[in-house]
């Protein structure tokens, strides 16, 4: 069997179109026995895989779309039961979403546990247009395509790699599989309750997002930054506008809005923070709607404005960038212009993966695997290059590596693609990583800030 998978292998590693795929071929011949069965699991299986993504891309499962996400979930859970995963779902209706996957595969219970992190949910919810799997050569298109259902893949691929090659066996490994990832449900605490429990008990965390590239170069994701929101409001005293600046009077609420979001701007700038206002509304009156997603007001010209309403996002590296952020927004807002008021709140969504020698140091391990399987070492990408994900919730307490899904672009965006080729090795990578980490003696049980 194993001699049929490796012709397999060396038929289809030819058609791995990019540049850091074509050397799988002539690996170096110190790669092991089971590496090389996991090669040619996963050349033997990529059309499999690539049918399976389209099936998963075909099941619209946007956040809100709770059975969509729940459909999606169920094919993953057929795909890992068959591998000796005991795999439960997490119902979270009481954040109003739909629910997370966890499996685990129990091994040995001495090599390091591995946890694996991907979602089920898109943001294209059923009311979007783009809804279909298409595919040309090596490129797909579709919904969640690379974010995160190429992810989801990738996971898939390895697992059963590992599994033909004898090294999931003695693996003790847990999958972790959000339903509401694009849009996190509240409260936060009970959301990612079972994640961050999961983050507790692991000795290395992956994360499935998107593989990173530039200029035909993968690239390691040891940091990610934060994902959180603020509202500001302002209010003033209305009157005719003849009195506008007056000591009866005052400014009006849009002058002091304004006066605070010029400040932020010329004031908050340092490297890998931003703060983005996404809407913005001023008169009398001014409201936001429940999602804070739409803003409405009205008023006339010679009325000075009673109420305005901001709503941004602020990302930040580490916890401490955050609150040094925090500190200097609040005392900006409290700098009132006369017969003026300002309130500013913020709202949590997802925490930094913050650079740490513990997610250093399984980029390392995952270059030894580059470089035993061929391919060239994976430098640290630029952290103000990502976005948020679920991995900043478990890297305060467990090392964490991001980016392990496939390769592609246009992420929440009609045209999202992926390059299917980039199955293949990331999967190889996954399947000599993971083994590689079973094999290591586990730690103690993770504490706060291990990852650190």
């Amino acid at each position: 069997m194993r001699i049929a998978l490796l012709a397999l292998a060396l038929l289809a590693t030819p058609a791995l179109g990019s540049p850091q795929s074509t050397t799988l071929q002539g690996a170096p011949l110190a790669a092991d026995r089971a590496t090389e069965t996991a090669r040619a699991t996963i050349a033997a299986e990529q059309e499999r895989h690539v049918r399976l993504l389209e099936r998963m891309v075909n099941q619209n499962s946007g956040t809100l779309n709770a059975a969509g996400v729940r459909a999606v979930g169920e094919m993953m859970r057929a795909e890992l039961e068959p591998l000796g995963f005991q795999v439960r779902w997490v119902d979270m209706t009481a954040t109003g979403r739909s629910g997370h996957l966890i499996a685990t595969h129990k091994g040995n219970g001495r090599g390091k546990r591995v946890l694996l992190i991907g979602h089920l949910d898109t943001v294209f919810e059923p009311s979007s247009p783009f809804q279909r799997f298409t595919r040309a050569g090596s490129r797909a298109v579709g919904p969640g395509v690379g974010d995160d259902k190429g992810g989801l893949v990738v996971i898939v691929a390895a697992l059963r790699a590992m599994r033909t090659a004898g090294t999931l066996k003695g693996a003790d490994v847990t999958v972790v599989l959000t339903g509401d990832e694009e849009r996190t449900g509240q409260p936060l605490e009970l959301a990612r309750r079972d994640l961050i429990e999961a983050g507790r008990n692991a000795d290395a965390a992956l994360e499935y997002e998107n593989l990173a590239v530039e200029q035909g170069r993968d690239y390691g994701t040891v940091a990610r930054r934060s994902g959180g929101n603020w509202e500001l409001r302002t209010t003033g005293k209305t009157g005719h506008s003849s009195q506008v600046f007056g000591a009866g009077l005052g400014y009006g609420a849009v002058y002091e809005m304004a006066r605070i979001l010029d400040a932020f701007r010329r004031e908050l700038p340092e490297q890998y923070a931003t703060y983005n206002v996404g809407v913005l509304a001023g008169g009398t009156p001014a409201r936001l709607d429940a999602a804070g997603e739409t803003a409405t007001a009205t008023g006339k010209t010679n009325i000075v404005p009673s109420e305005a309403v901001a709503r941004g996002d602020l990302r930040t590296l580490t916890p401490e960038q955050d609150a040094r952020i925090r500190a200097k927004m609040e005392a900006i807002v409290k700098q009132h212009l006369p017969g003026t008021g300002a309130t500013l709140t913020f709202a949590n969504t997802m925490p930094a993966m913050a650079p740490s020698e513990g997610n250093r140091a399984l980029l390392a391990e995952l270059n030894a695997v580059n470089r035993e399987l061929g391919l060239p070492e994976m430098p640290e990408l630029d952290p103000a290059k990502r976005g948020a994900a679920d991995s900043g919730f478990v890297a305060a307490d467990v090392a964490t590596l991001g980016g392990l899904g496939m390769s592609g672009g246009g992420a929440h965006a009609e045209g999202e693609w992926a390059d299917l080729d980039s199955i293949q090795r990331q999967a190889l990578r996954s399947a000599v990583l993971i083994a590689r980490l079973s094999k290591q003696r586990r730690g103690p049980t993770q504490r706060a800030g291990a990852g650190r």
